[in-house]
């Protein structure tokens, strides 16, 4: 009942300036990420209403060589049917589907996939999530599967689709000497359905007033 986020949101996408300026003039050119270690399953990555952090992190991927240019790719975004990690209720059910995936790694006798550290990251905060990954993944397959099957069956089915995923990530070291707040703590999101994005922008600069 109240797992569909009516409301608008501001995010923000940290890329090469030549990929800002083409979805900004395409914005149906989307290519998700479906890398391995992606935090929050497959798609497009966005910071929660933090141009800064978005910009920090495009810095980064430039003085790694990733990227020529850093820019920030704004966004408007309705989440729809949200898999939030904020929501407990959440938790519990991604917790269900790693209890099922791991009985699917032993019946194969494969090791499951681990959350790991960049050895550039002193702060040992697991950068490289293959896990989580792999059950947040996981998890949207068993569910699609469970849609198709109950579409096929009765042309209808009571279970939804997410259409986005969002959650809280502490990371970085204290902001301060003795502090529980941490430098690089935000919230992300990860849209599953392009349509929830309503459209792309070029962030303004920020001018004196009054």
């Amino acid at each position: 009942m109240y797992d569909i986020k009516p409301s608008v949101v501001i995010g923000f996408h940290g890329c090469d300036l030549e990929v800002r300026n083409k979805l900004v003039n395409n914005p149906d050119n989307i290519e998700i990420s479906k890398k391995p270690y992606d935090w929050l399953g497959h798609g497009l990555y966005f910071w929660e209403n933090n141009y800064t952090r978005a910009l920090e992190w495009a810095q980064n991927k430039k003085d790694r060589g990733k990227i020529e240019q850093p820019a920030v790719l704004g966004a408007v975004l309705q989440l729809g049917y949200c898999c939030d990690f904020l929501d407990s209720k959440f938790i519990k059910l991604i917790k269900k589907h790693y209890d099922l995936m791991t009985e699917n790694y032993k019946s194969t006798g494969n090791p499951l996939p681990e959350n790991i550290d960049r050895p550039d990251d002193t702060n040992h905060d697991k950068l490289i999530r293959k896990l989580d990954c792999a059950v947040i993944e996981s998890m949207h397959q068993n569910i699609l599967k469970q849609y198709n099957k109950n579409i096929e069956a009765n042309k209808f089915s009571e279970i939804n689709v997410f259409d986005s995923t969002r959650g809280v990530f502490t990371e970085g070291g204290p902001a301060f000497a003795g502090a529980g707040l941490l430098e690089k703590s935000h919230i992300q999101i990860c849209i599953r359905n392009m349509n929830c994005i309503k459209g792309f922008f070029i962030p303004r600069e920020e001018i004196a007033f009054p």
